[in-house]
Formats: C-alpha cells, structure tokens, sequence
C-alpha cells in the first residue's frame, strides 16, 4: 500500500511518499541553491512542491514562483500545484492584461509563470521579488546568454529577504562547460544527478526500448537530390576560387561563418571588391540548397515542393539566380511532377505500418515528432485518410499563411488526447518540454535532431507507467544518419560530465555591479520594455519608469533626450526614411538630443558603406544631433547612466515628459507626403516641392517633367509615376 506525505502545507493523501524525492528535497534545503537532473518521468515537480510546502511553512506570507518556458507549461504547473498544495495558486502569462497580473500576484502564495512575463512586470516596477522565498527555474538549461532566466535569477538575489533557486532539467547540456554556464548564471552551487540506474529509482521507471527504422531513398528523390547537390557544388566551387572557403565540403555552419568574415571584410573596407558581394550572394542560394537538400532527405516531396513555391516569390538576387539555373529548375520540376503524382517519401509508409502494427492492440496513446509543421500536415492528411485517429499539436506563431494553434486549443488537444480521445499526437517540438502526456507508450522521431537535449525530451514522454519504446526513423546515407550519432555522442559526454552522481560548482562571488551610490532617474518609452538595456540599467541601480515617449527612448533632462539605436535598426530606418523625420523632431522637441547606435556591424549588412556613412553624416552634420557608438546593451546602459548623472547634478529633475507630438505644420505635412515617394527623401522632397510649388502639382507631373528636377533620374522618375498610377488591390481580399 503507498504512503503518502503528510504536511500542513500539502493535501492528504496527494503526494506518495517516495523516499528518492524526499531526500532530494531535503538535500535542497540544506545545501542551498541547486539544479536537479533527473529523467522526464521521475517526478521533479514533487520534489519542487516538497520544497515550496518547507519554504512557505518557514516564512510565512512569503511567495513561491515557478518559473516555464511556455505558457501551457505554465499553466500545468499551476493545476499540479493547486492540487498538491494547502495554498492560493495562480499562473501568469503575457496573455492576462497587468492589471489582472497585479491582482493575482497580491493574492496568491504560489505563481506559475514564464520568465518574459514576470521580467516585464518587475522592468515596470508592477511589484518584486523581495518575499519570494523560493524560485523555481523549470527546465533551467535554458538559463544561457540574454534568456529572461539570466536576469531573472540576478535580480532575485539582489532583492529577495531569503533567497532559495531551485533548477529543474532532465538534460543541461553536452558538456561540463554548458552545465557551469547554467550554474553560474541561475548562482546554483550544487548539481544533484538522479538516473534509471540508480536503486531507489528505478522500481518507478519502465524501461523504454528505442529502435532505428532505416529506409532507402526512392529513385525519384534520388534524381532531385542529384540535381540539387549538382547546383550546390557549382556554387561552392565558385566561393573556393573567390577564396571565400578552401574546400568544397563544407556544411551550412561553415557558410554561415564565411558570410561572417566577408561581412566584415565589407565592414572594414570604404570600397569593398564587387566580389564580396557576389559572395554573399552564393552563399545565401548555398545555404537556401543545402535547407532544400535537408527536406528532400528528411522530410519529403511536399514540405520540398511548398519550400520550392515559397523561394520562387522571394525577390532577392540569391533566388533570382537559383531560378535561372537549369538544374535547379529541373529539380523544381521534378519535384511539383512528384508531388502531383503522389510521390511520398519512404518514412511516411513505414511510419503508418508502425503505427497501425501499434494500435492493433486496442490501448496504446503514440507521438509522432517532427521537425517541420508541412511535414506534420502531411503525416495528418495521410493518417487521416488511413483511418488513424490523430490530433495535430504545434506552437502559437502563425507561419506560411497558416494561423498557430491559441493557448486553449493547445489545452484542449492535451486533455482530449489524454482522455483518449485520439490515438495519435502528431507534434512539433512544442511538446518536447514537460507537457504532461501520461502512458504514452511510443514515441516515433520522424527524423533524428543533432541535440541531445531534444532526443532526451522526446524519450521523456514515453515509459512512464508502463514500458515504453522510442523509434526514430533514418533515411540512409543522408544527414539523418549524423544527427542521430551527434546527439547520441552529446548525450554520452553530458552522462560522463555528471556521473558520480552530484556535482560541486564553485562559483565566484555573486558579481553585482557596484556603483557609486548614485542612483539617477530617466524616463523610458514603453516600446523597450524588451531590451537588454533595461535589464542593465536596473542592475546598475537607475531608476526609470516607463512612459510612451513621442520622442526619442530616454529621456534624463528637460532638455537632453537619447535614441538608441541597435546597427540594425539603424540601417532600417535609412530604408523607411524613419531616421530623419526621428531626427527632426528631436532637434525641434529638445537642445540636446543624442543618438546612440550599438552593436560593432554598422558595416556588414548588406547596405553599401557609402549610403551608411552618408546617413552618419546627415545625423550630426545637418541635424547637429551627437552620435556615439557602444558595443553592446550594457556599453549603452552605462552611457546613459553617465550621460543622465551628468545632466542631473543637481539631483532628480522635474522632467516634462514630452508625451505628445507637436502639431505638424503645413509645410511638414506636405514634405511628408511627398517623402513618401520611392527613393524620396527629405531634400528631394524639398527640391520637388519647391520646382512644382504643391503637393498637387508634384503628383500630377508627367516622367518627363519629374526627371527635370536635380537628382531624379529616369528610373526614380518612372517608380513614382508607376506607385501613383497603378491600380490598387487589396491583397487581403484576394486571399480572402
């Protein structure tokens, strides 16, 4: 008969008494921050609601949160705790309005949230993390570079009265590096390592047999592959002699990094060689073949043919030339004629003979992962037309026209499936973390992934109450055969980077910036809310609130306003003419307004040096507005703590904050239709306007009459007539 723990905080006869959990429990509480790995199926979450019932027993009114990547993990963990726990429990989600956050915040003891949605509230001062008396970091192996966890953790050290972190994975990371990245960055100081082999654990585990199906590519995937590998040797021969890589076998992680150094040969130079640019250019229709070969390979025909139709309404110059190649228009060919015939690739026959071998038992709940949501809709159609009862599940961001699944259909589809409803989950890597999928008894990989994490996740959702079985699906000599053997390699350097069971992490001392004690006062536009910078300044000890600005992003005085601007950005508001209608209203709205452009590749998109630097010098010469560069979002916050502690000497300023735009006037109304023209900016703007006297008059003026004016040319000339001219459509109607 099982026990069951028995605890103030923790309704009788809801938690069994496992004595593995307990001491891992126990463990945390003695030893202080820790990180347990442990596998998908061990109840990590108990041992997180053992926790939690100690630390609000201890301090009372004090707070737990738990934090999750997504949000129906989220809300998961809310429905385990609220059934687990003698405590109000809630969930957060950027989905509920802030008011209603607040609420909830003030009214529960336990809150379930994502990192984004409680980083924004605490950026926006709607309450801290001063009475939280233990943090809870599910599936910490994400706490790496500007991930919300990072900030997170650092700022509940700084604040919380009696700070307690407790992480929550069943895979870190590939190696011990990784694993102390994560360490250091959630300020955990003890790794607790649980496994299938250990003794109190392993009467609560099945075992799961995993199984590779290999399957031979079909003649005529063979012909489009040929062809396809023929156009991407073409172009790598031609970047061997440019010089740009030495050898012809290469993968796309190696043509990613020779568009880096060319971008920065591009950087460096005030006349880059015309065959950079050509570089970058076969690089970018390599990179598109060897993103075709991979779905030839892995997935198919139709997620092939469905790629092929989206590159074909690309307007780049990469595109253009793939188009043109008789080759790839072979490929192109071939591959619509197959789709039209039928033609499926192997995986999908040997994917519904397992799963029809499967459920002839009568009783078995099967996921199928796949990497690419045209390979989902395509193994649902063909299920469906086998009689298979399946249910498709993907994430919430609309893609290819095809509208994401909400928060609720997301739940609705777990519940159904978990209630039997449907034999068959068909999903993408949305379901790969925690989700709570109880007697899953297979779990098919449509193609293997080169990450141990993802094959450890996957494996996770199967063997939980009764044996399991993993089958992963590998298309011979192809790219599947090295992702599979990647992660399995992955996966056995992470086991000897933890075995012996636990792992003492030495961290430095906790590394707060220190400051000089004085703690300034900006305000800032509402739209950065999500920038790093905020992050800093906040660790920096500046105190700002957000307000939405009319001009600029910070202001620390009546009269000096700062706009930031990241490199990118920054060339994008030279191609929208953004940037010197920001400029003119801050020159008219302040005395002395800044721009700030981070990050050290100003010079290596794909802009020409000489139109950027003209931008440059139109900024600070003919607005007269400084510009400083910074190289990353702390160099910027650390300007703008300087720049502010220099304008307020005299203490914190009674700022007028400049919340509405002033009236445009009749002139800057009319410059700002004619700006609108392609290739318009503000001077010939003025030059048209002044040649023609109305605005009017501007748009009524013939090719010919327009080319008379200084600088416009025949080309800009017929751009204005064709946008003022065309018929216009509704491109939304159309669709509809």
């Amino acid at each position: 008969m099982a026990r069951y723990i028995e605890h103030p905080l923790i309704k009788p006869g809801t938690v069994e008494a496992r004595t593995y959990q307990q001491l891992l429990a126990a463990d945390v509480l003695r030893k202080g921050n820790s990180m347990i790995v442990a596998p998908t199926a061990l109840g990590k979450t108990i041992v997180a609601v053992l926790v939690a019932a100690e630390r609000l027993q201890k301090y009372r009114g004090s707070r737990v949160l738990i934090l999750s990547p997504s949000k129906p993990l989220a809300i998961q963990h809310e429905e385990s705790f609220r059934d687990f726990l003698l405590a109000p429990c809630t969930s957060l989600t950027g989905s509920i309005n802030p008011e209603e956050r607040v609420r909830r915040w003030d009214e529960s003891r336990v809150i379930s949230a994502t990192p984004q949605t409680i980083e924004s509230d605490i950026l926006t001062g709607r309450y801290d993390l001063g009475d939280v008396s233990l943090l809870v970091f599910d599936e910490c192996h994400r706490a790496v570079g500007s991930y919300s966890y990072v900030f997170l953790a650092s700022s509940y050290m700084q604040t919380a009265k009696n700070p307690l972190i407790l992480g929550l994975t069943a895979s870190p990371g590939a190696d011990e590096d990784k694993i102390k990245t994560v360490c250091s960055n959630l300020f955990l100081n003890e790794v607790v390592v649980k496994t299938e082999k250990d003794p109190d654990v392993r009467p609560y585990l099945k075992p799961i047999r995993i199984e590779w199906v290999r399957v031979k590519m079909k003649p005529e995937l063979e012909e489009i592959r040929d062809l396809l590998k023929k156009v991407l040797k073409t172009r790598l021969k031609m970047l061997k002699n440019l010089g740009v890589i030495e050898t012809v076998s290469v993968g796309k992680r190696d043509l990613l990094k020779a568009r880096g150094r060319v971008q920065n040969r591009i950087a460096r130079s005030s006349n880059p060689p015309k065959s950079c640019y050509r570089a970058i250019s076969l690089i970018a229709a390599s990179i598109n073949v060897e993103h075709a070969l991979e779905l030839l390979e892995t997935q198919g025909i139709h997620p092939l043919h469905k790629y092929f139709t989206r590159l074909k309404k690309k307007n780049t110059k990469a595109a253009r030339s793939l188009i043109m190649d008789p080759d790839f228009t072979r490929a192109m060919y071939l591959t619509r004629k197959a789709s039209v015939s039928g033609v499926e690739h192997p995986k999908l026959d040997r994917l519904i003979e397992i799963l029809r071998k499967e459920l002839e038992g009568g009783d078995s709940r099967i996921i199928v992962f796949t990497q690419f949501r045209d390979t989902l809709e395509e193994i649902y159609q063909r299920c469906v037309r086998e009689g298979i009862n399946a249910v498709k599940f993907y994430g919430q961001n609309s893609r290819s026209g095809e509208k994401g699944l909400t928060q609720k259909q997301q739940r609705d589809i777990i519940k159904s499936f978990r209630m039997g409803n449907h034999d068959v989950l068909i999903s993408t890597s949305v379901a790969e973390e925690g989700i709570d999928i109880p007697s899953v008894d297979l779990v098919v990989m449509y193609e293997p992934v080169p990450s141990e994490i993802r094959m450890i996740q996957r494996r996770g959702r199967t063997g939980r109450r009764r044996s399991g079985r993993m089958v992963v699906l590998m298309t011979e000599k192809t790219r599947d055969e090295a992702y599979y053997y990647s992660s399995i390699r992955k996966e056995k350097t992470m086991k000897e980077s933890l075995r012996g069971g636990s792992m003492k992490i030495e961290l430095t001392p906790l590394g707060f910036p220190e400051t000089d004690g004085e703690r300034p006062f900006i305000y800032v536009d509402s739209r950065e809310v999500n920038s790093r910078v905020l992050r800093e300044l906040r660790k920096m000890g500046v105190d700002f609130e957000l307000r939405t600005l009319s001009v600029g992003d910070y202001q620390v005085s009546d009269d000096t306003v700062i706009e930031r601007k990241t490199t990118q950005d920054f060339l994008g508001s030279i191609m929208d003419k953004r940037l010197y209608r920001q400029a003119r209203n801050m020159v008219e709205n302040f005395k002395h307004p800044v721009m700030i452009i981070e990050g050290e590749d100003l010079y290596s998109g794909f802009m020409n040096p000489d139109a950027v630097r003209g931008a440059l010098a139109s900024v600070a010469v003919d607005f007269g507005i400084p510009i400083i560069p910074t190289r990353s979002p702390a160099d910027t916050a650390a300007m703008i703590r300087r720049i502010a502690l220099r304008e307020q000497r005299e203490g914190k300023p009674d700022m007028r904050i400049r919340t509405d735009k002033k009236p445009l006037t009749l002139q800057e109304k009319q410059l700002f239709i004619v700006e609108s023209l392609p290739y318009i900016g503000s001077k010939y703007a003025r030059r048209l306007l002044e040649s023609f006297g109305s605005v009017e008059a501007v748009m009524n003026a013939s090719e010919k009459e327009l080319m008379e004016v200084e600088g416009i040319g025949k080309r800009i000339a017929s751009e204005i007539r064709k946008v003022i001219e065309a018929e216009f459509r509704d491109s939304e109607k159309m669709r509809g």
